[in-house]
């Protein structure tokens, strides 16, 4: 039997690293489910039609440093409101979560509506600003110049767009768990949730 963790919340939250942690922590697969929508998101700024790339994505095409770029997670989030886009993606990500072996699936509406019946759903989240200072950090290391209130409007930006987006809009499963990052390490949150899974029989 499969033991699927669904980790959702807003970018720059820390469901990434928390969820590499749980699942390298219990030996389970992990998918950053954004990825697959970054991938998308790339095809389309090259000048494809959003529900072609995805109907075409393969595997190979999630392994790409470009994906993490400012411009892709901005077309990762418009192509994300697409319903037809959410469709073609969903039966990739519930084969995965079905896994033998368990699996730690993050995003931003596993626990919702790809895995309803997840064994444990945790929504990680932290104040915007907060996101952002992490989100200019991470930039400024990578050299991608942006202004820290270019970083802070393009999270706020994302997070409306999330949010407020008809079809699987970004908000905590009515049974999830929240973790708030704002003031914890990363060790300790990295604790609290493998606690939170270890609890549920992991």
């Amino acid at each position: 039997m499969g033991f699927t963790v669904s980790i959702d919340g807003p970018a720059a939250a820390g469901k990434g690293t928390i969820s590499k942690a749980v699942a390298l922590h219990f030996g389970f697969a992990h998918l950053d489910t954004g990825l697959l929508y970054r991938a998308v998101g790339a095809k389309v700024l090259e000048g494809a039609e959003p529900l072609a790339a995805a109907l075409a994505l393969m595997a190979d095409d999630l392994d790409n440093d470009t994906l993490r770029r400012p411009e892709v997670a901005q077309a990762a989030s418009k192509v994300a409101a697409l319903p037809a886009v959410r469709a073609a993606l969903v039966d990739f990500q519930r084969s995965f979560a079905a896994r033998v072996g368990g699996a730690v699936l993050d995003g931003r509406d596993i626990g919702t509506v790809i895995c309803p019946e997840a064994d444990v759903k945790l929504f990680v989240t932290a104040s915007a600003e907060v996101r952002a200072r992490r989100r200019f950090a991470e930039l400024s290391v990578k050299g991608l110049a942006q202004s820290f209130d270019e970083v802070l409007a393009d999270v706020q930006d994302r997070d409306a767009r999330d949010m407020g987006r008809a079809d699987a809009p970004l908000k905590p499963a009515a049974d999830a768990i929240e973790i708030d990052t704002s003031d914890m390490a990363i060790e300790d949150a990295v604790a609290a949730a493998v606690a939170l899974v270890e609890a549920k029989g992991a």
